[in-house]
């Protein structure tokens, strides 16, 4: 192996989950922080729990909200445009 091209390995590195279980592993990285272990990950507990990563769900909600919303004011407009073509036609 060539000398002084591979990283500091440390045997005893530290992983922390925002569960605030913490455990020890091999690793180039000294402290690793973590969203998801096998103390909270739903494959090993049984249990299913919701994970919404930055509120993916509500911006979900908010887009089709606005899509909607969008869809109506078109349907107005095409209605009101309509309307006026109908009055032009009958005058």
């Amino acid at each position: 192996m060539k000398e002084k091209i591979h990283p500091q390995w440390y045997a005893d590195a530290k992983v922390h989950c925002a569960c605030g279980s913490t455990f020890t592993t091999g690793s180039t990285i000294k402290e690793i922080a973590v969203e998801i272990c096998s103390a909270c990950h739903p494959l090993f507990t049984g249990q299913q729990k919701l994970i919404d990563t930055a509120g993916r769900v509500d911006k979900f909600n908010q887009r089709a909200a606005a899509a909607e919303k969008k869809k109506q004011e078109a349907a107005a407009r095409k209605a009101a445009k309509d309307a006026k073509k109908a009055e032009a036609v009958e005058a």
